[in-house]
């Protein structure tokens, strides 16, 4: 018999949480047959419906940041299983070990063979520690290198999907050349001459992000984060106090909203009422769509005019005239 995973609830989601524990309490009193409460139920859901519309229209930075951190919310692996057919893992980065923070491999996107890369969290304790919580070590970053040079050799398309909260920052990762790893996978990205497309489906950390990022098309779901850092470590450096994640939220522009005003991202996917952790398929349905419009604007470039559009479009970022 399959468990039942209880939901979790945000800190902000308490008068939800308590009008879906009464919706609850009333179906199981259902359950004996002696008492018809669907009208009550009918009414507490439109309640929920509406306090979760009104919750999630109006979320801060650190609310947002909660969000995507949102441990029932899809993962790598969740996106992989709907979207792509086919999926043949590869690992190894041919050089030191397998980095299980970052899976990849050969598969069909809709029919077309693509190779893909991402990054995994884990979704308990066990697959926690085996992905490492989806901080990839420099192994990781090597392992998409060699990915992204075997879609080059054979002209296949990369999707990739960000969910870390940054490279793992160990003593064995800087000691086997985590940020040349990480520069490296950039560089890697700029260069394709194939189309790549990114998503950020959760928290995308710092250059462990950017380092399978640096696409032709960035794409963000509408309550994740991207960001140079943490909150929590931005606090740490300003205020000298994680305390102060909330202040440092605010000031980094790290959401989707912020990311296209500002020209980091291309385009926002809208996730169902109540974000995506309380309808995954939804919002996994939404992000295909997303891409699929990605790969069929791109389509017809050649490789040289793929890697220019590429390399202009993050040589914009961050200019100012008139200074």
């Amino acid at each position: 018999m399959a468990e039942t995973r209880v939901r979790a609830f945000l800190d902000f989601e308490k008068p939800i949480a308590e009008l879906e524990g009464k919706i609850e309490e009333l179906r199981h009193l259902s359950d004996d047959g002696e008492i018809s409460i669907v009208d009550e139920v009918e009414r507490l859901q439109t309640r929920v419906d509406r306090q979760l519309g009104q919750t999630y229209s109006k979320l801060t930075p650190w609310q947002k940041v909660q969000v995507a951190r949102h441990p029932d919310r899809p993962h790598c692996v969740d996106y992989v299983k709907g979207l792509i057919t086919d999926f043949t893992p590869l690992a190894g980065d041919r050089g030191y070990a397998e980095d299980n923070a970052i899976i990849g491999g050969l598969g069909r996107f809709e029919g077309q063979s693509i190779i893909v890369i991402g990054q995994e969290k884990g979704n308990d304790t066990e697959t926690r520690v085996k992905h490492n919580f989806g901080m990839a070590r420099p192994e990781g970053y090597r392992k998409a290198q060699r990915l992204m040079h075997l879609a080059d050799r054979f002209g296949l398309p990369v999707i990739t999907f960000v969910d870390t909260a940054g490279a793992y920052p160990g003593i064995g990762a800087e000691e086997r050349g985590q940020a040349q790893a990480i520069a490296r996978s950039i560089e890697v990205c700029l260069e394709l001459q194939v189309p790549i497309v990114s998503l950020v489906i959760g928290e995308g950390g710092s250059g462990g992000a950017i380092a399978i990022a640096a696409a032709n098309c960035v794409l963000m779901l509408e309550h994740s984060v991207y960001s140079v850092i943490s909150p929590e470590g931005c606090a740490s450096i300003l205020w000298r106090d994680g305390g102060h994640a909330t202040d440092a939220a605010n000031a980094l522009k790290l959401t989707a909203q912020d990311l296209l005003q500002l020209g980091v991202i291309d385009e926002i996917i809208s996730e169902p009422v109540g974000a995506a952790h309380r309808d995954g398929d939804a919002a996994i349905k939404a992000a295909g769509a997303a891409i699929r419009g990605c790969l069929a604007g791109l389509d017809g470039l050649d490789g040289p005019a793929l890697h220019q559009q590429r390399r202009d479009k993050f040589l914009k970022m961050g200019h100012t005239t008139g200074l």
